[in-house]
């Protein structure tokens, strides 16, 4: 590689490390991760990181590796961070309606409104007379998810969203599985029960 090519390379590892590259937003650092994928993998394999690329839906990430027993495991790089409550349930919302979107229609993107988030999150929350407040906390759950990269911002609007479909990577099987068991402990919570420790 001369100069350029490292330094293209360079940016493309830079951008990966940071957050998810979709292949829609960042063209040029996608192209380069897709050809040069399995230097990446090797690379990034020595500090306990695996590099997963989804062609399909056009998206790519960097995952701590796991390890089987009997190997000696290298330190964390990317930390764990313990979700809250709302933004737990806001992810399994989309999720579902993701799924719920893919067996009933041919379409690529859905887009959900702000308020459409509301609304389904509004019946697992508790009952607050404060709706501003309410609103304003929806506000920030949403802000976080879209931080995370699993929502992006329509261009021009304010209140519409694409879900993106690297969700069905981060929310996999053992989520699924656990849809109505989770949603029936939310709706619980929401009508004044408990969360059980550690959910």
């Amino acid at each position: 590689m001369n100069n350029l090519d490292d330094l293209a390379f360079s940016r493309a590892l830079v951008a990966l490390f940071k957050n998810v590259v979709f292949k829609e937003e960042e063209q040029e650092h996608w192209e380069i991760i897709t050809k040069k994928k399995n230097d990446i993998e090797d690379y990034v394999s020595k500090i306990g990181l695996t590099l997963i690329v989804d062609e399909m839906d056009g998206y790519c990430y960097l995952k701590q590796r796991s390890y089987g027993e009997g190997e000696e495991a290298i330190p964390r790089l990317v930390p764990r961070h313990a979700l809250s409550y709302p933004v737990s349930l806001l992810l399994v919302l989309l999720r579902k309606q993701l799924l719920e979107f893919d067996s009933t229609t041919g379409d690529q993107r859905l887009i959900v409104t702000k308020q459409q988030i509301a609304e389904r999150m509004s019946i697992f929350l508790k009952d607050t007379t404060n709706e501003a407040k309410l609103v304003a906390d929806i506000d920030k759950h949403i802000e976080r998810v879209e931080k995370m990269g699993f929502l992006r911002r329509l261009r021009g609007s304010e209140d519409r969203f694409e879900v993106q479909r690297i969700l069905r990577s981060f929310v996999n099987g053992e989520w699924l599985n656990n849809f109505n068991e989770r949603l029936e402990m939310y709706q619980h919570y929401a009508n004044g029960g408990k969360l059980k420790e550690g959910e």
